[in-house]
């Protein structure tokens, strides 16, 4: 079997299962295996990027900042209230975003001054949330949201009562991925023989 190993896709390694999800080593963008994009973290300039571009379209909390950053990535980028908050902070210490009351709720927008440095540097501020989804192969990620999908049928299904159709189901597409790599790679030994 393929493993996640340096040489083949990350996630032909079962062990790699979440990474593919949620990035980090071994995932798509991850530090092991073939080029990817980063994984779920990005750098500090990337989420200073994404945050004033984001607050140049109108006023948002912090929240909806980390919801919207997902959501342009597809998910593969969800950057965490650690990595946010500080940089709203720092944004506000450097006069590029004030504090404001917006919907009931502390949000952000950009001061003059920041409206004014997102236009005079907006080549350099580039496209953080391509930048963060840039190298992921799109039949990966179609196949991660199938994958989304059928877990979230399969735990209604469970719901609803049916728990023991659902492993057999979920088992028997398990045995017909297996067959698949089968049917591609030799088993180990096999190829001794074959010489």
């Amino acid at each position: 079997m393929a493993s996640g190993g340096r040489g083949g896709p990350p996630w032909a390694d079962p062990r790699m299962f979440k990474a593919l999800f949620y990035g980090g080593p071994g995932g798509p963008g991850g530090h092991r295996g073939g080029p990817h994009r980063r994984g779920g973290r990005a750098r500090r300039g990337d989420v200073r990027a994404a945050l004033l571009l984001l607050i140049e379209g109108g006023p948002q909390n912090g929240y909806q900042l980390i919801q919207e950053i997902e959501r342009r990535t597809d998910g593969l980028w969800k950057p965490s209230p650690g990595s946010v908050y500080p940089a709203l902070q720092q944004l506000e210490d450097e006069g590029l975003v004030r504090a404001v009351e917006f919907e009931g709720k502390r949000a952000f927008e950009l001061t003059d001054e920041g409206r004014s440095y997102v236009e005079t540097n907006r080549e350099e501020l580039g496209d953080p949330f391509a930048a963060a989804t840039g190298d992921v192969d799109e039949n990966v990620m179609d196949l991660r949201g199938l994958m989304f999908q059928v877990g979230a049928a399969a735990m209604q299904v469970v719901a609803a009562g049916h728990t023991e159709e659902a492993k057999k189901i979920l088992a028997e597409t398990r045995r017909q991925l297996y067959k698949i790599l089968a049917e591609d790679e030799p088993i180990e030994g096999e190829a001794d023989e074959q010489r």
